[in-house]
This record gives structure tokens, sequence and C-alpha cells, in this order.
């Protein structure tokens, strides 16, 4: 199955059937694994014999949604977590030291930023916040050890250039460039083929595509990291559940099929917005008035199901739009078959500052919309109602 094509994998990849000859995937909800004698258990632990130890850090279920995760990305490894942030600090905590920085892209998701300026702060790790086009140009620092950017951002949908950043990453000593990829999934970029070290993945999102569970996932090629990885989750614990591991296993069987379509609705809406005499502005890669339109083209397969948009009146508007809407489920979650909308500077942002808030700009008018499966008539019926309604 080495030559398989993407859509393949995503049906088919990482099973592993059992003398039960089961068609689809089993759970193993175990906690631990049984070993043949006392000799069996100690070659175990001591690495001497490979295989299942305690679901904290081995079990058949989440491997097997490990390897069809992996395979999508075109990567060796993969690790799931017990949260997309859990993924990022794993990394985090598998690579950086005392007095380390991190260069990030300035639209990073809400909590990203929380854990980068209120956690790893604490450990004397510091986070630098450039622009995409700081980023590419290379005016960043030399003891930079890790390059984060989310691409496209959440949620103003800014598009980074992947290649050139791996070329400036290569001019650091010992720094990696991850790529959180929550927005595209493995459908719509491949980060690792472009250049990037690490892949993050929310496995919450798209990946699930029902909001069933929570969860997250690292991917890479570099063995020692994933070894790494691996070392951490066993101690530290962050760990995915064989439950979720299971659902997001299934889900990834529809994401081709789902993202397709979620993309098709969002640029319609898109489109739509912007002749909307009550909205200012659209932030959305597929319009060809976006800044990154041209780059989103030459680095992803479509332009994705998550868009903002602007109102005028400020927060007030915005609250009443979505106050409005009847289909648009009113959720701080994204990548669901169902459509979701939300207000970030007083929900997915509102622990960031004021001022940062204002150097990503992030405005109280700004509305953020992850678009599903409904018809894309109906949602867009619901948009104009909610916009009536200012």
């Amino acid at each position: 199955m080495k030559n398989i094509r993407d859509k393949t994998k995503a049906v088919r990849a990482g099973q592993m059937r059992t003398a039960e000859a089961e068609h689809s995937d089993p759970i193993f909800a175990t906690s631990s694994f049984v070993f043949d004698s006392a000799e069996h258990a100690a070659q175990m632990f001591s690495e001497a014999k490979s295989g299942n130890i305690y679901s904290r850090f081995t079990n058949p279920t989440t491997r097997a949604f490990e390897k069809r995760l992996a395979s999508l990305e075109d990567a060796q490894f993969c690790s799931g977590t017990a949260s997309g942030m859990s993924a990022i600090l794993t990394l985090c905590m598998c690579v950086l030291k005392s007095g380390d920085q991190i260069a990030a892209s300035r639209g990073l998701f809400g909590s990203t930023v929380s854990l980068f300026d209120n956690i790893l702060r604490r450990f004397e790790i510091e986070t630098r916040y450039y622009s995409p086009a700081e980023l590419a140009s290379g005016q960043i620092s030399a003891d930079t050890r890790m390059i984060f950017i989310e691409t496209p951002s959440n949620p103003l949908c800014e598009i980074i250039d992947i290649t050139r950043l791996a070329q400036v990453t290569k001019g650091l000593n010992d720094c990696l460039l991850v790529v959180d990829n929550c927005a595209c999934t493995p459908v719509l970029q491949q980060p690792l083929a472009l250049g990037a070290d690490v892949v993050i993945h929310s496995s919450t999102k798209f990946l699930d595509g029902q909001g069933r569970a929570v969860g997250g996932a690292v991917v890479t090629n570099d063995a020692d990291l994933a070894k790494a990885v691996v070392g951490f989750l066993r101690t530290a614990g962050p760990s995915m559940s064989p439950f979720n591991a299971w659902i997001f296993h299934k889900g990834l069987e529809t994401l081709f099929v789902r993202m397709k379509e979620c993309c098709s609705n969002a640029n319609t809406i898109a489109h739509w917005l912007t002749d909307q005499s009550l909205v200012e502005k659209v932030h959305y890669p597929g319009l060809k008035s976006h800044p990154d339109h041209e780059l989103a083209t030459r680095q992803q397969r479509d332009f994705g199901a998550l868009l903002s948009f602007e109102v005028k009146g400020g927060q007030s508007a915005a609250w009443k739009v979505i106050d409005s809407v009847q289909i648009f489920s009113v959720t701080a979650n994204l990548g669901d078959a169902k459509s979701t909308i939300t207000h970030p500077t007083s929900t997915t942002h509102a622990r960031v500052s004021a001022s940062d808030r204002k150097r990503m700009a992030i405005r109280d008018g700004l509305i953020r919309i992850s678009v599903g499966l409904e018809d894309v008539h109906d949602l867009i019926e619901d948009l104009e109602c909610g916009l009536n309604s200012i």
C-alpha cells in the first residue's frame, strides 16, 4: 500500500485488523496490557521488545489514528495528544529550554498566545511576534529556536509562505519550523512537503468534523524529536484517549469529502459577504482582493472553510448579528459539520490584551464563521437575517 493515493490513505491507512476479522476498526478500551511472563514484562519496560504496555503511551486504537494521519501528512511519525493545545505544549517541552526564544506569527489563536505569554514565560522562554512580511524577510532574533506559525491564521486568514520560512529556518542555528495545520488539514496543505519540521493538529476540529471529541497531534519526520515526544507523553501524560482516537480515525475517512463541500460553501458565502453594505471587510484567501490570494493559490489546494468579516458598528453590531442567526451555532469551536459563529474579541481572544489584539488587527466588529455542510443558500439567508438586525 506504499503507492496508494491520499483519498485511499484517508480510508485505509493505519488499520490493523485483529484475529476477529472486523471490517470497522475496533476500540481497545483498556488502560493496560498483559504480559506473557515477568521476563516479558521486564523486556517491554526496558524497551528490549516493542509492544503495548500502558494506554498512556501505547494503545492500538491510538496508534491506528496516528499512522493514518502520518500517512496523510506524508510523515514517518505522529503522536496523538489530549488536545491541540497539549500538542503545542508537548512539543515546546521537548525542544525548548530556559533562555530560548520563539518567533511566532502575530495572528495566532488566543489560547496559543496565552500559552506562550503566560505559561512558557514562567520558564524564561520568550516569544516575539512578527508580521508575515517580517518573518519572510528573516528579521528575527538569531537566538530563535522555534518559528511557530498558523497558516491560514485564526481568525484573519493570513497566509504565510512556508517554503520561504523553511529557508529562513535553515539560516538559524538549531531552529524548528512548526506549522499549525488545523485550518487546512492535510487535504488542503502538507507543510512537511513545503519544508516545515513539525506539523501541529487540533484533531478536535476538521479531522473529527462533527465536534464529538477533543484531541491533538504532533507530526514530524524527525526520529529523535518523535522519540522525545513519546517520552514526554509517557512521563507527563497529556495523552489521547483510545475512544477519542477511534473517533478521529473514523473522521479521517470522510475528510476529503467534507473539506471539499465546506470549502465550496465558504467560498460562496465570502463572495456574497463582499456585496453587503453593512460589511466593511471580508477576510478569506479565496477572494482575489485578499492580499495573500496568490500565495494561497500556490501553497494550498483550496481556500478552506474558515473566514471572518467585519461589520459596521463595532461590538454591539457584531453581537446583534450573532444573536439573530438561527442556523449557525453560537460556539467558539470550528471545523464542525454544523456551521459555527463567534465574536473573537470577547471569546477566543478575550484573554489577549487589548493592545495585542490591536497589534493582531482583531477589531471589535469582527465575526468569525466556520462553514459546515448545510445548504449554502440557507446559510446565506441566515447571515442576511443577522445583518438586517443591525
